[in-house]
């Protein structure tokens, strides 16, 4: 029991741990060094600024130096001199300085512009040649849109006829966000996050005042936005090349492979795949984290990870006969990420983080499951001997495919072990293939049998005549054919009886 005890240990994750760092009660993420969301952007927004301040500090000494170095120049050359080049030396020097200046001015500036543009009267109807150009070499804005782009534009425009007028403020202020987020493609992921998220926060607070405070009916219509924009933008934010997501995706899978030798008992999972139904959630909870990837709205991705978590604690519960707990779960999960090995799941961790509601991420079953998600993915990137209670000569074996655990001979030791340990101690999937490879081996062997039997048959056949003939003459041989000769005779000469009969009548007359 104290084995089990310390391998739960390796994989045990405390619930305070998942939430955020500054104790706001909210869960955390990885993403944001352990910070919920809404710290997350707070702290960004102190980071940025005090950069910022660093940056204009910088500049004013800078200026100083130039100034004073510009004086003392002007000291030491000659009166002509001093008439004829000081307008160019001046201009010349401070040119890069006031592009240093008005780039750092248009960076403080940004997040603030943004928000005008999406909420000043003047973005509600931008020139026509302007709306054009921008529309232009937006793939997500162009007439060749997706089937599914379409529909989702459709269903959203049918959803704010319901609104209206404000319905139709809405519709106009997504729309030229989309088409601003489309010219904006040197920006970088977070920088496109915080576009997202402040776009995100204005609309829910102008909703809020507008719903006079019914945050279910906020919530309905952030849920529509979120859709119809994440779907519009989707090609461009999703796994940008100037990130390395895919990277780190690539990394991700071929830790998950070379992890293939992982057994459930490794991992203390509660969950008996012997089981008929607890297989079946197993299999519908590996389905949906792999479905996952082929969501485009982040709201949809989590309820992926939802579905998911939810057929664990289902085969948990039906294994144990009791409610799961949260110990139970993280490993079972773990578990199914190892199994399934989803595609692109770090670029779907980061798209959720950087572009879903926060709300969502914050509170709630959602927000909860995918933080289990996170800490699932981040145990098995730290993956070690001590997290499995292996040695690290193991561990290396185990790793480089010289070992498997279900043969090796340490395995007999395994505190789990029954009545055949080499079969129950590893993965049921690798265990079903051995059956079969056994199934096939009888096989193999039955079809040897019945092919030498064949062949005798078949050689017995072509004797059997040989001998038959063999047998026939023997018996002629020992017993010839004698032909008698045949003479005419009576009807009735052969009959031996014929001395005991009567003499035959003879006629009489009779005188008349």
């Amino acid at each position: 029991m104290s084995q089990r005890t310390e391998r739960r240990r390796g994989i045990h994750v405390d619930q305070s741990d998942l939430l955020c760092k500054k104790g706001c009660g909210y869960y955390g993420n990885a993403a944001w060094q352990g910070l919920c969301s809404k710290c997350w952007r707070e702290e960004y927004q102190r980071v940025r600024q005090k950069q910022i301040q660093d940056d204009w500090a910088l500049a004013e000494k800078l200026q100083r130096e130039e100034e004073a170095a510009y004086a003392s120049s002007q000291g030491a050359q000659t009166q002509s001199h001093s008439q004829s080049t000081p307008p160019q030396t001046g201009h010349a020097s401070l040119g890069p300085f006031s592009k240093f200046e008005e780039k750092k001015t248009n960076e403080k500036t940004r997040k603030v512009t943004t928000v005008k543009k999406f909420f000043s009267p003047s973005s509600r109807t931008p020139p026509k040649k302007e709306t054009q150009e921008a529309k232009t070499p937006s793939p997500s804005v162009s007439r060749h849109a997706s089937f599914e782009t379409e529909q989702v534009s459709k269903d959203f425009v049918d959803f704010l006829k319901n609104l209206q007028k404000p319905g139709r403020e809405i519709h106009k202020q997504c729309r030229a966000f989309i088409v601003n987020m489309s010219s904006k493609k040197e920006l970088g992921a977070d920088e496109l996050s915080e576009c997202v998220q402040d776009f995100y926060q204005n609309m829910s607070d102008r909703l809020m005042s507008h719903f006079k405070g019914s945050s279910d009916s906020v919530e309905q219509v952030m849920d529509q936005v979120e859709k119809y924009i994440m779907t519009r933008l989707y090609k461009s934010v999703f796994c940008p090349e100037i990130t390395d997501d895919e990277k780190k995706d690539l990394a991700t899978q071929d830790r998950i492979r070379a992890l293939h030798w992982v057994t459930i008992q490794m991992l203390c999972v509660s969950m008996d795949e012997e089981i008929p139904e607890v297989s079946d959630n197993v299999l519908k909870a590996i389905t949906n984290i792999i479905e996952m990837d082929s969501k485009r709205v982040p709201r949809d991705k989590l309820a992926c990870i939802t579905r998911c978590s939810k057929h664990i604690f289902s085969a948990i519960r039906i294994t144990k006969k009791e409610p799961a707990s949260a110990d139970d779960f993280l490993p079972s999960l773990i578990y199914i990420v190892l199994k399934a090995n989803p595609p692109r799941i770090q670029s779907n961790i980061q798209y959720i983080t950087r572009f879903c509601n926060p709300s969502r991420l914050m509170t709630g079953e959602d927000g909860y499951y995918f933080t289990n998600l996170c800490c699932a993915v981040a145990f098995i990137e730290k993956l070690d001997a001590q997290s499995l209670n292996l040695s690290a000569e193991e561990f290396e074996r185990y790793m480089s495919g010289q070992a498997s655990p279900r043969i090796s001979s340490s395995e007999a030791d395994w505190p789990h072990a029954g009545p055949t340990p080499a079969v129950t101690a590893t993965n049921p999937v690798l265990t079903q293939l051995n059956h079969n490879l056994e199934l096939l081996s009888g096989l193999s062997s039955r079809q040897e049998s019945l092919m030498a039997a064949a062949r005798s048959l078949q050689a017995d056949l072509q004797a059997w005549p040989e001998r038959v003939q063999r047998e026939v003459h023997s018996i002629l041989e020992k017993y010839p054919l004698e032909v008698m000769s045949c003479t005419a005779s009576a009807i009735d000469a052969n009959n031996m009886d014929n001395d005991n009969l009567p003499s035959p009548l003879t006629p009489q007359v009779f005188a008349g």
